[in-house]
């Protein structure tokens, strides 16, 4: 028989029934409101992290590898990155609470130290990622005539980035909304133009194209050395490479978690959009790149910008005019609206910090509408690191800026991955088996991802050790982020040095700020009894 709810149930409940609506908190309140509905949430899903990297640096790796590995590389990742997002959702959609990031999970199901390494190490990373978004699009913009300075554009998109991330959080998953919209619309556009072309319909074409380019120059390329062995490089290569299209989107939907309406509903349905996502845009993506652009054409080695991007290329060769600039047009938005996704996360994780003891506190101030302020200002300091793209010497620091997050995507999928197994030993541990969402794939599928995340971060250079390419520069660009995961984590453990190397499955936390999040629940409930008409405008 359940108990009935004491004085200080009821008010948590009373509490988070506002804090659910979206209401505004007294000025005092440290906490984020959750003002993220359920389309910001499945159109964030879909394409919040989507910026140049796929419709412009996978030009790079097709021009190496080939149609062929990329098709397949692109598969192998697909099927890594789903499997860390169904991992993720389970624990999320358990314990969305207020500032939860993937860090908070680490420090409160793993140990403190992990906790505070991959806190650190989102942090830098989504920032540094900010400027290289903003300064992408800067440069795609050149693509036209442009008399204007670059540093003109990048002052522009700085300022209108921040600002969005200083208002409410309902008005940021409103602007992703849109932007994420466009996104779809672009990629579902360049996949019929894509099928109009394999059938022969481009003014310049005369023939069915078919899957010529496969055949002729072909599909699998060699990299480093000839034959099979140089094939399989070509196909390590782009696995490596081609993390950088998927980087950090499964940790998008943990820290939105926390400031989502009823998230135990909305998480499950933006993960199985995730589903869709991986197969439409990305693995049909690069078949269709696959299929329309060769890989030896001279644009992709030899261009710059969105000149590069084998779409436009393959636009231009049909005879298609115009479409090239609608398509350069929406690649802006794109890495606008990516960099708009990665300010919200630095923030985001900074003030996740702060509430785990692991920042200054200062960070978990909120204003009235629940916006952590001064961690929104500090993490936007990241911004200006795009002003050293405008220099041709700060233009190589700002590279080994960019370098740091290269290894991050792997680190932070197998942290993820000793996160997920942890919090399923605990639930093993302490009878808990009555999960809000549980994937038929798991715990196997977060197995091979905890196994294959560490190896492919550690061929992420494996370039360098081949006879004739070594290089310190190119060693550290590869490594340096891993490195100094690594030495925070150890500098960690050494002021902790009383805490274990985890805590066991008897002693994890599961039930702390359960009661909130099953009151969202209940508040979601009622929600869902509205009309179909309201909640599709809601």
């Amino acid at each position: 028989m359940a108990k009935s709810p004491d004085d200080k149930t009821l008010e948590v409940l009373d509490r988070t029934a506002s804090y659910a609506e979206g209401q505004i908190l007294p000025h005092d309140a440290l906490v984020t409101q959750r003002g993220i509905k359920s389309r910001h949430a499945q159109m964030m899903a879909i394409g919040g992290t989507i910026g140049t990297g796929l419709f412009v640096g996978v030009g790079e790796v097709l021009a190496l590898a080939g149609p062929a590995n990329i098709f397949l590389a692109y598969i192998t990742i697909c099927i890594i990155v789903y499997a860390i997002i169904t991992a993720t959702n389970e624990i999320n959609t358990y314990l969305p609470f207020s500032g939860c990031s993937m860090a908070a999970y680490g420090t409160r199901f793993v140990s403190p130290s992990l906790g505070f390494a991959m806190g650190l190490l989102y942090w830098y990373s989504f920032g540094i990622i900010i400027a290289y978004e903003i300064t992408a699009a800067a440069l795609v913009i050149n693509y036209w005539s442009n008399p204007v300075p670059l540093a003109v554009w990048i002052t522009l998109m700085i300022v209108v980035v921040v600002a969005l991330n200083f208002f409410p959080v309902k008005i940021y998953g409103e602007s992703e909304f849109w932007f994420a919209s466009l996104k779809v619309f672009l990629i579902i556009g360049l996949l019929i133009l894509s099928f109009v072309l394999f059938l022969g319909g481009g003014p310049n074409q005369h023939t069915r194209l078919g899957f010529h380019y496969w055949n002729h120059p072909g599909a699998f390329n060699t990299y480093l050395v000839s034959g099979p062995t140089g094939r399989f490089c070509a196909y390590l290569y782009t696995l490596c490479y081609s993390v950088f299209s998927f980087n950090f989107a499964p940790e998008l939907l943990v820290i939105a978690a926390g400031e989502m309406q009823n998230p135990r509903k909305n998480l499950p349905r933006a993960a199985k959009q995730y589903f869709y996502r991986l197969i439409i845009f990305y693995i049909l993506g690069v078949l269709a790149i696959g299929v329309i652009c060769p890989s030896n054409a001279s644009g992709l080695t030899d261009g710059t910008g969105v000149a590069a991007s084998p779409w436009v290329i393959a636009i231009k060769r049909a005879g298609i005019h115009g479409l090239d600039s609608v398509v350069n047009s929406v690649i802006i938005t794109s890495a606008w609206s990516s960099a708009n996704s990665y300010l919200y996360m630095s923030s985001r994780t900074l003030y996740s910090l702060a509430r785990a003891g692991n920042a200054p506190k200062i960070f978990t101030r909120c204003t009235r509408h629940g916006v952590p302020y001064y961690a929104v200002l500090c993490s936007s300091l990241f911004s200006l690191l795009a002003y050293m793209d405008c220099s041709s010497g700060a233009s190589t620091a700002f590279n080994w800026f960019v370098s740091l997050t290269n290894t991050a995507g792997f680190t932070s999928w197998t942290c993820c991955g000793i996160i997920f197994l942890r919090f399923r030993a605990a639930c093993n541990a302490q009878g808990l088996k009555d999960l809000p969402y549980r994937s038929r794939l798991q715990p196997w599928m977060g197995i091979v991802a905890t196994l294959v995340c560490p190896v492919l971060l550690l061929c992420n250079g494996f370039q360098v050790f081949f006879h004739g390419h070594w290089s310190v520069s190119s060693f550290l660009t590869s490594y340096i982020g891993l490195f100094v995961f690594v030495v925070v984590y150890a500098a960690h453990r050494v002021v902790r040095w009383r805490d274990g190397w985890w805590i066991p499955a008897e002693q994890v936390d599961l039930v702390t700020g359960l009661e909130e999040v099953e009151a969202l629940e209940v508040d979601g409930d009622k929600e869902e009894k509205k009309g179909w008409w309201r909640k599709l405008w809601e």
